[in-house]
């Protein structure tokens, strides 16, 4: 992440401990080239070797406690006012900062529902326990989950120009493939030719190679996280790809659907057809009431309930997630009300986020159609950063 942005992050984190009044958001971590918190990459700019503590306080006030070997490397990032070196043990430094400042509440990286909160290890938290034993700090801590949700959520005006730059690239990589696809092709021939032009543009994958991008053809087609098959492209297929680029350090995330057209056709059949508006609509459905203080799981219902009104099957996933620097990114999401989400269903969307819209469904006799698009959060709606996809695509023989 460039200074700048890593700046623009921390000033957030601030406002975001205003708003939601917790005094310190303490992230403590050792040898992070190892284990890595995930909110590293938002507050630090260089690692960590010896036990440290990452302090950002409400009041604007930044303090990094860190071994006397890497003093140096923070005080050249710049990114914390105050830089604290010892040698035997961070235990007195960071009591006496805690004296000084003697915060109320005390975020730190735990979480039972957002992994990008759940970075303090469980050997960690048994040291930070006994450094604060003789002490009421260790009755102060809370999770840093919501802090961090909105940390990651809320986009800067850095962050959504190079997360927009993603999905317009991601396009033009689709509009390539559209004049690759053919009967005969292979999901893996179509995930190679894919992978091929991302590389030889300078970008990475959005996720792990073995299904980036996941390519499905036909009726037969595997789960939504399969990776792609010898299967082959034929006549009268549905055909989908679920890709995305990892650019300037952020994500993008988009599916496209084709269909494939059989000897004599000049469009797709009814059912095929219906199929697509079904998933385009509900995508829109949901685009036109997302908007701040709603709830994820309200979204999900929007386009659950429309898809299973036409008798389809119900989607086996969430409707969408958030994406920034990780492709699912973020603590809340479009999710439904499944105990496997945890709380995250219920947090409200904020503005300045960004998620994906990707419903899907089964035709029969044809594979699956879905679509994927991204949208960034505004004051009192939502627009979309991809151009969504209004009709399906269509392969000649």
């Amino acid at each position: 992440m460039s200074e700048s942005i890593l700046k623009e992050k921390i000033a957030q984190a601030v406002q975001i401990l205003s708003d939601k009044n917790i005094d310190m958001w303490l992230t403590f971590v050792r040898e992070s080239g190892n284990i890595k918190d995930p909110a590293m990459d938002m507050i630090s700019g260089t690692g960590c070797t010896w036990q440290s503590a990452l302090m950002i306080s409400k009041d604007g006030e930044t303090t990094a406690i860190v071994g006397n070997l890497e003093v140096e490397n923070f005080q050249i990032k710049g990114l914390y006012k105050n830089i604290i070196g010892y040698v035997e043990s961070v235990k007195k430094p960071l009591l006496d900062y805690l004296k000084k400042k003697n915060p109320l509440k005390i975020a730190v990286n735990y979480s039972m529902n957002s992994n990008l909160a759940d970075g303090l290890t469980h050997g960690m938290y048994l040291i930070l326990m006994d450094i604060l034993k003789s002490t009421t700090y260790s009755e102060r801590l809370i999770s840093s989950e919501e802090i961090i949700s909105a940390l990651k959520g809320r986009k800067s005006k850095a962050e959504y120009t190079i997360m927009k730059e993603a999905v317009d690239e991601t396009l033009k990589i689709f509009d390539e493939m559209s004049l690759f696809i053919k009967p005969g092709k292979t999901e893996i021939e179509i995930s190679e030719f894919i992978k091929d032009i991302t590389k030889k543009r300078g970008f990475g994958l959005s996720w792990e190679e073995d299904h980036c991008p996941s390519v499905f053809t036909g009726p037969e087609a595997k789960s939504a996280h399969a990776g792609p098959t010898n299967r082959k492209v034929e006549k009268g297929h549905l055909v989908n790809v679920d890709f995305g680029i990892k650019y300037k350090e952020y994500c993008s995330d988009l599916q496209r659907t084709w269909y494939v057209l059989r000897d004599g056709e000049n469009k797709a059949p009814a059912e095929v057809e219906k199929g697509f508006d079904v998933i385009r609509d509900a995508i829109q459905k949901v685009a036109d009431n997302l908007k701040p203080g709603v709830k994820g799981c309200e979204m999900d219902d929007i386009a659950r309930n429309y898809i299973t009104s036409f008798g389809y099957e119900e989607f086996p996933h969430g409707l969408g997630h958030q994406v920034g620097r990780e492709t699912h990114d973020g603590g809340g999401g479009l999710f439904p009300r499944w105990e496997k989400y945890g709380n995250t269903p219920y947090l409200q969307i904020e503005e300045s986020q960004i998620y994906t819209i990707e419903p899907r469904l089964y035709v029969k006799g044809y594979g699956t159609s879905t679509i994927e698009e991204e949208v960034f959060v505004t004051k009192d709606g939502c627009e979309f950063i991809s151009q969504p996809q209004k009709q399906l695509m269509l392969i000649k023989s």
